[in-house]
C-alpha cells in the first residue's frame, strides 16, 4: 500500500511538476520492484510532451523521412557519415545556446519578443512545458541552412552524391541528434524518476538555470566536452564558491526592465501564464538579486 501510494504521487508529479529536479521519494524506490514500471510510465508521459510540440513534431518527421530516403535510395557509404551529424549537432547546440540564445537583451521591443519566445521567456518561466522547446521558427529555418551550407561545401570540393552528403549528415544524423537534446532538456526541467544519465545532465543544466546562466550551455549528454574546451563550465571548487549570478531567473535583467514587463503581458496567454505566476516571477527576480 506504502508503495502505490509513492508510485501515485510521483506520477501526479508529472502533471504538476514541482520547481525543477527529481523527487527523492520516488528514487528512493529505483532499486525496487516498482521503479522499472514507473519509469516505464514516465518515458510514456515525456512522450506525450514532446509529440504536442510542433516543432519536434516536424523536426521527428524530417529525420524519419531523411532516414527513410538513404535507406531506399541513399549509397552505401554515406551511412557512415550520419555520426559527423551528430557531432557537428552537439557543436550546433552550444554555438546557438550561447550565442544566440544568450544575446545581449536588445533595446528594441520587438528583438526582444523573439528572443524571449526562443529562450528568455525559457529562463524567466524554467517549469512551463511550452517553454521547453525551440520554436519552429528557429529549427526549421536552421535544418534548411545547415542542409544548404553541406550541400554546398560538399558540391565545391567535388565530392560525390552531395544530395545524399548533406541528407546523412543534417536531418539524419543532426535532427536526430537535435531531438535527443529536446529529450534531455525537457527530462531536465520535469520532477520525474531519472536514469544515472539523466540526472548528471539535470544537475549540470541546473546550474546554468540556477548557478550562473554563463556556464554550462550545453545539454545533451556528452555535450560538456564542449563547455570544458571552451571554458564554460564550473568545475567543483568553483561551485562551492562561487555566489549566484545576480537575477539569475532573468538573464540580469531588473525585475522592472520594462521589455520583461511588456513581454511577459505580451505573451502570457499564449504560455498560459496567470497574472499571478507574472507576479510570483517578479518577486522571485528581486528576491534573487
Amino acid at each position: 500500500m506504502c508503495h502505490l501510494a509513492r508510485a501515485t504521487d510521483c506520477i501526479l508529479h508529472l502533471f504538476h511538476p514541482p520547481f525543477y529536479g527529481v523527487d527523492k521519494m520516488c528514487h528512493r524506490d529505483k532499486q525496487g520492484r516498482h521503479g522499472h514500471g514507473l519509469l516505464e510510465e514516465t518515458v510514456l508521459t515525456r512522450a506525450r510532451i514532446m509529440a504536442g510540440h510542433p516543432s519536434v513534431v516536424l523536426m521527428a518527421l524530417m529525420c524519419a523521412l531523411a532516414f527513410g530516403a538513404l535507406a531506399l535510395a541513399g549509397p552505401w557509404w554515406v551511412w557512415m557519415l550520419v555520426p559527423l551529424g551528430i557531432g557537428a549537432q552537439l557543436l550546433n547546440e552550444y554555438n546557438l545556446h550561447r550565442h544566440v540564445f544568450h544575446l545581449r537583451p536588445p533595446r528594441k521591443q520587438w528583438a526582444f519578443d523573439l528572443l524571449y519566445q526562443a529562450h528568455y521567456g525559457h529562463h524567466d518561466f524554467p517549469t512551463n512545458q511550452a517553454l521547453f522547446f525551440v520554436p519552429p521558427w528557429v529549427a526549421l529555418p536552421m535544418l534548411a541552412v545547415n542542409w544548404a551550407l553541406v550541400w554546398t561545401v560538399a558540391w565545391a570540393l567535388g565530392a560525390a552524391e552531395p544530395f545524399w552528403i548533406a541528407t546523412a549528415i543534417v536531418p539524419a544524423g543532426g535532427v536526430a541528434m537535435f531531438l535527443v537534446y529536446e529529450w534531455y532538456h525537457m527530462t531536465a526541467h520535469l520532477t520525474v524518476p531519472k536514469s544515472a544519465l539523466a540526472r548528471r545532465v539535470t544537475r549540470l543544466h541546473n546550474q546554468h538555470h540556477f548557478r550562473d546562466f554563463t556556464k554550462w550551455f550545453h545539454v545533451s549528454p556528452g555535450g560538456q566536452i564542449i563547455d570544458r574546451a571552451m571554458g564554460t563550465h564550473i568545475d567543483a571548487e568553483t561551485l562551492k564558491t562561487q555566489q549566484r549570478t545576480a537575477f539569475i531567473r532573468t538573464l540580469g535583467l531588473s525585475p522592472d526592465d520594462p521589455r520583461l514587463i511588456a513581454a511577459r503581458a505580451r505573451f502570457a496567454q499564449k504560455y498560459g501564464l496567470s497574472e499571478g505566476e507574472i507576479a510570483q516571477a517578479a518577486r522571485r527576480a528581486e528576491r534573487l538579486a
